[in-house]
């Protein structure tokens, strides 16, 4: 069989995106587990040679680099089709919630985020025009649909465009470097970003639906009431953040204790077994697998209800109300008061976190390659 895939994601900036780095891990394990099949990789730009798995890897550049939308649908329903007919793929995987509408290939489509359902304000105009456009036909279109949650199935299902049948509900997982540090490892990382000072940790983009400015003013009720030197360590891909984010924060009471790392992997993992505590506030999330970093360094979370974290985290959580900044707060208060409480959470986190793994998507991702080939 010849698979083709939607490779676009895999940039050669060695900090992949959430949906990058889910097509990464699960690719490199079905390309490694099945070498009878050729894989056809489309990049839309030069490629790093760390994306080529193996032998039976065929890598096809195929420009222009995507940078507008019009380039997108040139991209998929002109570029994307003709490629498929010359290398005679049998499936497409088309692995950024956008697939062809004019190929006559088989499609698996991988859909990470609907979150401009339900907060539409948090989208740029121009985007959001075309996913309510195009989203419904990119469902009906594939023949099979990998979603990264039950949640984010239901979000599919509710809007009654096609069968809960079509749908392969694949969660994934973080890389193993996400373990326990030791009181000296830990100590050396606060040194090094924090003066030595406990810190809470928000790890992920700088994005409206992040929830960022409730995340602070919960901080600042925190800092009020408990009169510690505490900081918080907002890490990820700081640099290319929101900036609206980034001009109130200037104004921001508490900006000194407010730490902006651009993190990268094996910096992300330190962090994150250093913190005393992984708060994750978005409004609406269809993964939930940011957690899992945490749980793996025996981190308590505190996190969003009603989302895909909760499905993830289950019992080994506190949740808030992501539009309630002083219910974050009290969350935040309780970890810091209550170390019984804090300890639990730890293991039940371990207990989670071990059911997990880059090797059970991966076998979950490949039956929904094959239900669009059926």
């Amino acid at each position: 069989m010849k698979i083709a895939v939607d490779t676009r994601q895999l940039r050669d900036d060695h900090h992949l995106p959430e949906e990058g780095n889910f097509l990464y891990e699960v690719v490199k394990r079905i390309v490694k587990k099945n070498p009878e099949h050729e894989f056809i990789f489309f990049f839309d730009r030069p490629y790093d040679a760390r994306f080529l798995f193996d032998k039976n890897i065929i890598p096809v550049v195929s420009g222009p680099k995507i940078s507008n939308l019009l380039l997108v649908k040139f991209w998929y329903d002109i570029k994307i089709p003709a490629l498929l007919k010359k290398y005679k793929a049998d499936v497409f995987i088309a692995a950024n919630g956008i697939c062809s509408l004019t190929a006559k290939t088989p499609q698996c489509l991988v859909v990470n985020d609907l979150s401009f359902l339900f907060y539409p304000s948090f989208i740029k105009k121009a985007e959001l025009v075309f996913l309510k456009r195009y989203t419904s036909r990119f469902l009906r279109k594939a023949e099979s649909i990998v979603a990264f949650s039950e949640f984010l199935e239901k979000s599919i299902s509710s809007l009654n465009i096609i069968k809960k049948e079509k749908v392969n509900v694949v969660r994934g997982s973080v890389s193993d470097i996400f373990s326990p540090l030791n009181e000296s490892e830990k100590e050396e990382i606060k040194q090094k970003y924090t003066d030595g000072k406990n810190f809470f940790l928000y790890a992920g983009a700088i994005h409206p639906k992040k929830n960022l400015i409730n995340l602070l003013k919960a901080f600042s009720v925190f800092k009020k009431r408990q009169k510690s030197d505490w900081k918080i360590v907002l890490a990820g891909n700081t640099i290319r953040g929101n900036k609206t984010f980034s001009q109130n924060l200037k104004t921001y009471k508490h900006r000194a204790d407010v730490v902006m790392v651009d993190a990268k992997d094996e910096e992300m993992a330190k962090l994150t077994g250093s913190a005393y505590a992984f708060i994750y506030p978005p409004f609406w999330d269809g993964t939930g697998v940011q957690i899992l970093g945490a749980m793996n360094s025996h981190i308590p979370i505190i996190t969003s209800e009603n989302s895909a974290m909760q499905e993830i985290a289950g019992d080994a959580a506190l949740y808030i109300n992501p539009a309630d900044y002083k219910n974050i707060a009290d969350k935040m208060m309780l970890l810091y008061k209550d170390e019984s409480l804090r300890n639990s959470l730890i293991e039940k986190g371990k207990l989670v976190a071990a059911g997990y793994s880059w090797e059970k998507a991966a076998d979950l991702f490949w039956q929904g390659i094959l239900k669009a080939v059926k």
